[in-house]
């Protein structure tokens, strides 16, 4: 096989299809103001929702941390990684969730993988929304137990499957969902899926990776949004890297739950643990985030803001009260014109096609930041009224 034939012919058909990525190389920090490619430009992409990935007392936090401990964890948890840092994360990540443990994890896509295939397996069934990130999809795959999707935030549709499911055996039945989905910027029904998980004895579990530290009044997500605690949800998933600003994951629930994810969560078990110097930085980030709820308010209010402003321009927006504000153009072509035209005019902004979100959905992914001013929010609403008066941009244009 022509390895390097094959390998041409396949991405000349993702750059045919209006699916061929490229990266853009940034220089300096991660921000709402950052250098791309040597150009100044207003950052509307990121997930650095509180502003605190380039936050001094962050910066100076990873910075004693590899001074007090190195560069690297040098190991997996269970052989010689497991640090002081790592330790008291896990321990105040729990208080923060309200849960009685927390255990670390390298990145979320990780999490998710291992608390997947480590609570469910062959004979067992795992219930997720048609939506559910990727990582969540994996999990279910790689455990070997049947996979059912259920459309999209529809608690009723989950409980006539479960309902159609072997009662009264003893597999295990896992119910997964996003809590506040990255791509729509909604959050799911998390107590209608809560009362079915109830009902028809299963085992919920929320990726919160997008809500944690962004909704409710002190920044615990959709869970608390809900008022659900931990005997409603008894696995929660969480990411350092999104709203908190710094890297990898972590599952909080019962002291079971977590020894026994220690015992048996492949992704836990075989791989190197996270930096202490970044649990550092992330204890550092926690403590901001919990301390300056001004960030969520000043968030907030940006949203606002935005979501009016698009609405007195004609643009339709999905149903979202997140710092995610999604403009769906439908053909990937379009969407990547308008993501090159808001570059040009000093905006970096997301251009997502499939098979990030469905076929006929490619969309302009735009995202607030506490960090964000209402000047800037004003001019990126100026360059969108600009964009909508071009046909071929049809921006806002359902499929």
């Amino acid at each position: 096989m022509d390895l390097r034939g094959e390998l041409r012919a396949r991405l000349a058909a993702l750059e045919r299809d209006g699916l061929y990525r490229r990266r853009r190389v940034l220089e300096g920090p991660q921000g709402v103001d950052v250098v791309v490619e040597g150009r100044q430009r207003v950052n509307f992409s990121g997930n650095d929702y509180l502003g605190l990935a380039n936050h001094p007392e962050v910066v100076a936090a990873l910075r004693r941390g590899a001074e007090d401990y190195g560069a690297g964890a040098g190991a997996a948890h269970l052989v010689s990684g497991h640090g002081r840092a790592h330790h008291a994360l896990e321990e105040e990540l729990a208080e923060f969730t309200g849960r009685e443990r927390a255990l670390l994890f390298s990145t979320g896509y990780m999490a998710n993988l291992g608390a997947i295939t480590a609570l469910a397996g062959r004979g067992d069934t795992v219930f997720e929304d048609r939506l559910n990130h990727a990582s969540l999809l994996d999990g279910a795959l790689l455990s070997g137990a049947r996979l059912k999707r259920y459309p999209h935030a529809d608690a009723a549709a989950l409980r006539q499957s479960l309902s159609a499911g072997s009662a009264g055996d003893a597999s295990t039945r896992l119910i997964v969902s996003d809590g506040l989905f990255s791509m729509d910027g909604d959050v799911a029904p998390v107590a209608e899926l809560a009362a079915v998980a109830r009902e028809l004895d299963a085992v919920l579990m929320i990726d919160d990776a997008h809500g944690l530290g962004v909704l409710g009044g002190r920044g615990g997500g959709v869970l608390e949004l809900a008022d659900l605690g931990q005997d409603a949800v008894p696995v929660l998933v969480g990411t350092l890297g999104k709203a908190f600003g710094t890297f990898g994951a972590f599952v909080a629930g019962c002291a079971e739950l977590i020894e026994y994810l220690i015992q048996r969560a492949r992704t836990y078990l075989y791989t190197t643990a996270l930096p202490p110097a970044m649990a550092e930085a992330s204890r550092a980030a926690l403590r901001l985030a919990r301390e300056e709820s001004w960030r969520r308010g000043h968030l907030h209010r940006l949203i606002q803001r935005f979501r009016a402003g698009a609405g007195q321009l004609g643009l339709v927006l999905m149903p979202s009260t997140s710092p995610i504000q999604p403009v769906v153009l439908g053909a990937n072509a379009s969407v990547v014109r308008a993501g090159t035209a808001l570059f040009e005019a000093g905006f970096l902004v997301g251009a997502i096609r499939p098979p990030t979100v469905p076929v006929g959905t490619a969309r302009l992914r735009i995202t607030l930041s506490a960090a964000h001013t209402e000047t800037q929010v004003d001019s990126l609403l100026a360059a969108l009224a600009d964009l909508a008066a071009r046909p071929e941009f049809r921006v806002g244009a359902m499929p």
